[in-house]
């Protein structure tokens, strides 16, 4: 699928919802999905491989950057249902749909909305992403830039990259931006993909 057709805020393509029977946190579920967005079909290789390698999520505000239909941040809710999660993407359809999703899972502890929607003074405890390197190495600094430092302190990121489109480049270089209070680390390598661990540490701790 065109990269510029997933990460534009309004897909051109038709709005045709489909059902998606998929497993989440150890059971099958029956979602929908749509075109338009990131991996329609399913869970995404990468995805999959950032669910059976993390811990469960804990915390009680997690955050999902880039959510797509929302396997990420559903499973987050299935896990932590004292949580609130929040999922962000600038694709609304992919906000709508996992909206919709988390309605068929009565899961209230979702909220999706637009990344400049989400409360500034929030931290979060709990990040997963599947990052969009595809939309080039400035715009992915940007996002992680952004984000990454709403880490709370004792808070864990956790990134799935592919290793031929540059996990390792971005390791070093998200060693090198993040503070001092930061650890960047590889926990994981399956199938091509790196698993990076961005943990912040409490200030007693420095």
């Amino acid at each position: 699928m065109d990269s510029q057709h997933y990460f534009s805020g309004a897909p051109s393509g038709p709005d045709r919802r489909r059902q998606l029977r998929t497993i989440l946190a150890g059971q099958e579920r029956e979602l929908v999905t749509s075109g338009g967005i990131f991996s329609p079909d399913g869970i995404d290789k990468g995805t999959a491989i950032l669910l059976s390698a993390v811990p469960p999520a804990t915390g009680s505000n997690l955050l999902d950057i880039g959510s797509g239909w929302g396997p990420l941040a559903l499973t987050m809710a299935l896990q932590a249902p004292q949580a609130r999660v929040v999922a962000i993407d600038v694709n609304e359809r992919s906000l709508e749909l996992t909206r919709e999703n988390a309605r068929r899972l009565d899961l209230a502890n979702v909220a999706a909305m637009l990344p400049d929607d989400v409360n500034p003074d929030v931290s979060f405890d709990t990040i997963w992403s599947n990052p969009p390197i595809r939309i080039g190495k400035e715009a992915l600094h940007e996002l992680l830039l952004r984000w990454l430092p709403r880490l709370a302190h004792g808070g864990t990121a956790w990134l799935v990259v592919q290793k031929n489109l540059g996990a390792d480049s971005l390791q070093r270089w998200l060693a090198a931006e993040l503070p001092p209070d930061y650890d960047v680390g590889r926990t994981t390598t399956a199938k091509s993909f790196r698993i990076l661990r961005i943990a912040r540490q409490h200030p007693k701790a420095l």
